[in-house]
């Protein structure tokens, strides 16, 4: 029988007392955090996994805040997000030299994205990949243009969300619609009388700008890894049509790819529409084949 993984305070109660309890768990040092991770790796030593996942139950509330705004009780993203942390502090390896706040990251992302996929309808969520891209990167985009303002997007917002984001116009409003929403400020105080201060001061970060990206660059890789994987799937010409029109910066034109292969632009079409749906089921299946990996794991826990 796998060894289980102590458990964490419960975020599905009161949320600013279980914010209080997750800081009371000590951040750890590098030297600490290696030793422990050997003693769960090697010896499967429950304590010492409990100890990784307490002292990084801060970091998994800083990621779900993020995910605020989907209509989805804050709670239960947390609780998503911990068990995103107990699989990487199984996987962890510290023999690789970085630390497990920065491996941790994909991880506790990944659940929460995976939680909130499964929560939200494909009626309301649609099927394709850049209708998904623009659920999560949604409200990313429109506080970097400083699209705050309340109810419909102005038009020039919209335009520039669209663009940005590689979807029409009417998804943009569509899904700025459904999206919208109560959400709670991060610095609205923690109780009425203001004396628990606000709710970003419960949220320390628990690791360097360096990490961040880091783990960032981790998960870009995983994605890249995928597609090339899928890409695999696909006939030389197939490849190569789809690269050119799809992958580039400056896309080649139906013209240009017919005189390179002697064929009709109808014809490329064809291949590029062909290639990109053979490349679209290879993405799910290893997808699914993740997250059925992933599941498996957890039922060990």
């Amino acid at each position: 029988m796998a060894t289980r993984l102590a458990p964490a305070p419960n975020p599905e109660g009161s949320l600013s007392r279980y914010l209080q309890e997750i800081r009371k768990f000590p951040m750890l040092a590098p030297e600490e955090e290696y030793m422990l991770a050997k003693r769960w790796k090697e010896h499967e030593d429950s304590e010492a996994a409990h100890k990784m996942v307490t002292s990084h139950l801060r970091l998994v509330a800083k990621i779900a805040m993020g995910y605020r705004g989907y209509g989805l009780p804050i709670g239960e993203v947390i609780s998503e997000g911990n068990v995103g942390l107990m699989q990487a502090v199984k996987r962890f390896e510290p023999e690789k030299g970085f630390r497990l706040a920065t491996y941790a990251m994909w991880w506790i992302r990944a659940s929460i994205q995976e939680y909130i996929l499964r929560s939200w309808s494909l009626v309301k969520l649609g099927t394709t990949a850049a209708q998904k891209k623009l659920f999560f990167n949604l409200r990313k985009v429109k506080g970097q243009i400083q699209a705050i303002e309340d109810g419909d997007l102005d038009h020039e917002h919209v335009t520039e969300i669209a663009t940005r984001l590689g979807v029409t116009e009417d998804e943009v409003i569509s899904m700025n619609r459904r999206m919208s929403g109560p959400d709670n400020s991060l610095n609205a105080p923690m109780r009425q009388d203001a004396e628990g201060g606000e709710w970003q001061d419960w949220l320390v970060d628990d690791t360097v700008d360096q990490e961040t990206a880091l783990g960032e660059d981790e998960e870009l890789d995983i994605r890249r890894e995928m597609l090339a994987h899928a890409m695999q799937s696909l006939n030389e010409r197939e490849m190569h049509i789809l690269t050119e029109r799809r992958l580039k910066d400056e896309p080649a034109t139906l013209e240009d790819l017919s005189q390179e292969y002697g064929i009709s632009r109808e014809r490329v079409r064809q291949i590029e529409v062909r290639a990109f749906e053979k490349l679209q089921k290879a993405m799910k299946n290893a997808a699914r084949e993740q997250s059925d990996a992933r599941r498996e794991a957890l039922s060990e826990l």
